[in-house]
């Protein structure tokens, strides 16, 4: 009985040792500025924080700043728990418009940015689950300095710029694809 419980010790030491050791993996990946992604808004896949500057058409993580959408997308589960304002994830979007860019709203009701249409951007009225969407915020004109346009056409119905209007430019987190799935 004594080899039993010391051989149960050893387990339990080695399952700590090991925890430790994933946990501190974890921590040093994420101090590294690796992030994974299982959002549908962008391809499954481990990504890399930059510091280059927002490109257009290359993706960002970036916080809601409206009380108002980090509310709604608490309510309807579009996000999960994580270190944004209202303890909410960090959203992962491509950046489709930049400061001095200018966005219309086509008859169809698509974005056009700097008079080219993007297919597919057209506000749905209904999420996934058949919710009523909020009215569209992003109005046409030229992007002010410090915002920028985030969408997801990975997802058609990904909630985004078409939803809760411009972002922060200053809040964009750059991401580079590391081992991304589609």
């Amino acid at each position: 009985m004594i080899r039993a419980t010391k051989s149960t010790r050893q387990i339990k030491r080695l399952f700590v040792v090991l925890f430790c050791l994933l946990l501190s993996i974890l921590v040093l990946t994420w101090l590294a500025g690796f992030r994974v992604n299982l959002t549908s808004s962008l391809p499954l896949g481990l990504y890399r924080l930059t510091d280059e500057a927002p490109q257009r058409r290359s993706s960002a993580f970036f916080c809601l700043d409206s009380m108002e959408f980090i509310e709604l997308a608490q309510e309807r589960n579009y996000v999960g728990p994580g270190y944004c304002p209202g303890g909410i994830k960090a959203l992962g979007k491509t950046i489709y418009g930049l400061p001095g860019d200018l966005v219309n709203i086509e008859t169809n009701g698509a974005i056009s940015i700097n008079s080219q249409v993007i297919p597919g951007s057209a506000a749905l009225p209904r999420d996934s689950r058949g919710r009523v969407m909020p009215a569209p915020q992003l109005q046409a004109g030229i992007i002010p300095p410090d915002k920028a346009l985030m969408l997801s056409l990975h997802h058609k119905g990904s909630f985004d710029g078409r939803y809760f209007g411009l972002t922060s430019l200053a809040g964009l987190q750059p991401i580079q694809p590391v081992l991304v799935f589609n």
